[in-house]
């Protein structure tokens, strides 16, 4: 028994190698000529940036940790988290709320003074619960935090009203800070928060993708690259998955592509099925890359809110998560900028784009531009789940047709959901553990 997978990122390999490690037949199916999907990364001129973003291996969750650390075993470099939120000029530590004491004194007393008077008056009752993510954001950190930071970071990354999105996402992922913490960190008293994430790690050499190559090492043979689905069939018991050119057939199929290009794969889907795919909403992704000569400051990444600094919502510095991430001597910077599909963002040539970056940086003090040695830029389409009023509704009138179909649904923009590398590996585990045997 053969089960296809069409997908080959994380999400798509790490199902293959578990499917393949209990003695099963699998063949992986993807549509670019190289895999990765979102953790992709790419070496050019001595410098290596992810290509979907800046990403790190942590994780809350030891046995999915203790796999991701197992793959890259002898090419993993630890570090000590040193993040920071850029606001008013001042680097503050991040989490916002564990680096009030970094703020200017009116910003901190407006901080502090609003989250206590939040935190009486919805224990007294006197605040309605919330109904969106931007009722939340005020619920939970009361207006100082919500409005110098949470607010226009949250609706620079999304480029979404916060109270057009739903909120039933944030529950665990962005957790209420502790009243002990708030007051500690206005009056200087060092917080941690988010602390699973105080140490990451990431390899040494290669940049992210070679965690998914180190996945995917035992199931190369069975990997199809430059394989786009354009027909998914079952046909007497048999599944035909066809490019247009050629038809594979298995026995099983898991999909870890995304939902929109799933449906139109398939014969006689509902028309509200597809008007739920076509209403789910998300994000792309630019990604400017900047390598410079010289030094850069020892920080693991960096928060944008000020729309004034440009578009860049968020800036990370992978020679600090590797020191083979640049040549000797230079310092390798990549700033993240989201966009909504089809608006202002979607034609801006490359070289406006490095260039708003360069000022931006320079405005900043991190470097000048006659430092600058090498630039790049890369896209993808499907970066980032946004959560609006309507997924809930919308994502579960997909997946009840896909289980109709019985067709499983893995990973980040096949589940559309907001995962994690490590979200995305639990979630496979799980579902391996349900998934019948041959």
């Amino acid at each position: 028994m053969t089960t296809a997978i069409l997908g080959g990122g994380l999400s798509g390999l790490t199902l293959a190698r578990l499917l393949y490690d209990r003695g099963e037949k699998v063949i992986i199916l993807e549509a670019e000529p190289q895999i990765g999907g979102l953790c992709r990364s790419r070496t050019d001129r001595g410098f290596t940036f992810d290509t979907g973003g800046s990403h790190i291996i942590f994780s809350k969750d030891e046995e999915v940790l203790s796999f991701m650390r197992r793959m890259i075993e002898k090419n993993e470099q630890r570090n000590n988290r040193n993040t920071k939120i850029f606001y008013k000029g001042r680097y503050v530590k991040y989490p916002f709320e564990n680096g009030l004491y970094e703020l200017p004194a009116e910003d901190r007393f407006f901080c502090i003074n609003g989250f206590i008077k939040t935190l009486i008056a919805v224990e007294k009752g006197e605040v309605h619960p919330p109904e969106n993510f931007r009722d939340w954001i005020y619920y939970t950190f009361g207006p100082g935090i919500a409005e110098c930071y949470m607010l226009p970071y949250n609706e620079k990354i999304w480029k979404y009203p916060a109270e057009k999105m739903s909120l039933h996402w944030v529950d665990g992922r962005i957790p209420r800070p502790p009243v002990e913490d708030i007051i500690k960190s206005g009056i200087g008293i060092e917080t941690e928060g988010y602390t699973h994430q105080a140490v990451f790690s990431y390899p040494l050499d290669g940049g992210i993708m070679q965690l998914v190559t180190a996945i995917a090492e035992p199931v190369l043979p069975f990997i199809r690259t430059g394989f786009r689905v354009t027909s998914l069939r079952k046909d007497s018991q048999k599944w035909r998955i066809s490019n247009g050119r050629e038809t594979i057939t298995a026995d099983r199929v898991v999909c870890t592509i995304p939902v929109q290009h799933l449906l139109p794969c398939l014969d006689k889907v509902p028309g509200k099925v597809t008007k739920a795919s076509h209403a789910l909403v998300y994000n792309s992704l630019i990604c400017v890359n900047i390598g410079i000569r010289g030094p850069l400051p020892a920080i693991s990444w960096m928060y944008i809110p000020d729309k004034a600094l440009g578009k860049t919502n968020r800036l990370s510095f992978p020679s600090n998560f590797s020191r083979h991430t640049a040549p000797e001597g230079c310092g390798a910077i990549l700033a993240e900028i989201t966009y909504q599909p089809g608006d202002e963002m979607s034609n801006t040539p490359d070289r406006e784009l490095i260039g708003e970056v360069l000022q931006m940086l320079e405005s900043m003090e991190i470097c000048s531009p006659d430092q600058v040695v090498f630039s790049s830029v890369e896209r993808q389409p499907f970066a980032y789940v946004v959560y609006d009023l309507g997924y809930q509704k919308n994502i579960a009138t997909i997946k009840e047709f896909c289980r109709s179909q019985e067709i499983p649904l893995m990973g980040r923009f096949a589940q559309f959901e907001y995962l994690n590398m490590d979200g995305c590996i639990r979630s496979v585990m799980d579902f391996v553990k349900s998934y019948p045997r041959e």
